[in-house]
């Protein structure tokens, strides 16, 4: 009994847009882009949205939002090289800019056959990447939407890129040699789950916990990130200048409360609202939640996801998992 348009139906996608995909739970596949292969997750019906997780992330930890999604909209996410079920780049492939990711994301849809315009949704660092799409791939985007988006309101690139990126391989690779990822990769992940939840538990799969954060590839690529986070963020701040974003295009930030009251909150929310400024965003906030805002409000976050595509998803009291 959804109220999502049916196929070719009048939307953020356009009367032309493709036929909707079946619901239902998606099976794992797997798309080459740029000589990758990707694991990737469609379903649901209706218009697009993606969901791009931030740094560490992998596609299960979106599990909770997606039910309210896929009553509504056509659901992709995937998972970035190294992350998940996707392998890891080449050695040769330059370090990760948000630049990159945004054509990545642009790929991911190409090779899906899905070329109408799309809601991006990025959490944390992957904040970055969508935001980029955004103001590159304007023609694409539906809307946009940042969830506890990562900020940085004066940043300066670090120094020698090429080298540190060497160092994030090498130590990766020392790391995996003698089995850290195998030994502790799940166990670390579990402890930063729980720290940046109110629940204090991480709601993922253990079995799927344990096969993608006991290889190297995930490790590699978290480093890689980590160690271009300050350089992405002073990419996507000269970005702001040279490409604004689409007029009139449906911007919402979304911030998590954990409902501490501590300064530590407090700052992190001013963050956020200093985000929603800067882009002319739409503000709401969230609690109680931890960072990982998807495992303590999953409602909320499908919220945000439907309202950046106006008139295209059920009315809010009608906004809960389907039984």
């Amino acid at each position: 009994m959804s109220d999502a348009p049916g196929p070719g139906a009048e939307g953020p996608d356009g009367p032309d847009a493709p036929p909707a995909r079946p619901s239902g739970p998606a099976a794992p596949s797997f798309l080459r882009i740029d000589g990758t292969p990707l694991h990737v997750r469609v379903e649901g019906r209706g218009p697009v949205c993606l969901l791009t997780g931030g740094l560490g992330s992998s596609w299960f930890d979106w599990d909770l939002v997606v039910p309210f999604l896929t009553p509504y909209r056509t659901v992709v996410r995937f998972d970035r090289p190294g992350y998940g079920l996707s392998a890891s780049e080449a050695a040769d492939r330059p370090a990760p800019t948000a630049a990159g990711e945004a054509r990545r994301i642009r790929a991911v849809l190409d090779a899906l056959g899905l070329p109408g315009p799309c809601t991006v949704a990025g959490h944390s660092l992957a904040g970055f990447h969508a935001e980029a799409f955004a103001r590159l791939h304007p023609g694409r985007t539906a809307g946009l939407v940042l969830l506890d988006g990562s900020v940085e309101p004066d940043p300066r690139p670090r120094p020698a890129p090429v080298l540190r990126d060497l160092a994030a391989r090498a130590t990766a690779g020392a790391a995996t040699a003698v089995a850290v990822p195998y030994l502790l990769g799940p166990t670390v992940r579990r402890l930063v789950a729980r720290a940046t939840t109110v629940r204090h538990e991480d709601l993922a799969p253990a079995p799927l916990v344990r096969h993608c954060y006991r290889t190297g590839r995930s490790l590699r690529a978290l480093l890689r990130e980590n160690t271009h986070y300050l350089d992405m963020a002073a990419e996507l701040a000269a970005l702001r200048r040279a490409a604004p974003l689409p007029d009139g295009l449906p911007v919402i930030v979304l911030a998590a409360d954990d409902g501490l009251r501590s300064p530590r909150t407090e700052e992190w929310l001013a963050a956020q609202q200093y985000l929603a400024a800067l882009l002319g965003a739409e503000y709401r906030r969230t609690a109680p939640a931890g960072h990982l805002l998807m495992f303590d409000r999953p409602d909320a976050v499908a919220s945000a996801v439907l309202d950046a595509a106006p008139g295209t998803g059920p009315p809010r009291e009608r906004r809960r998992p389907p039984r």
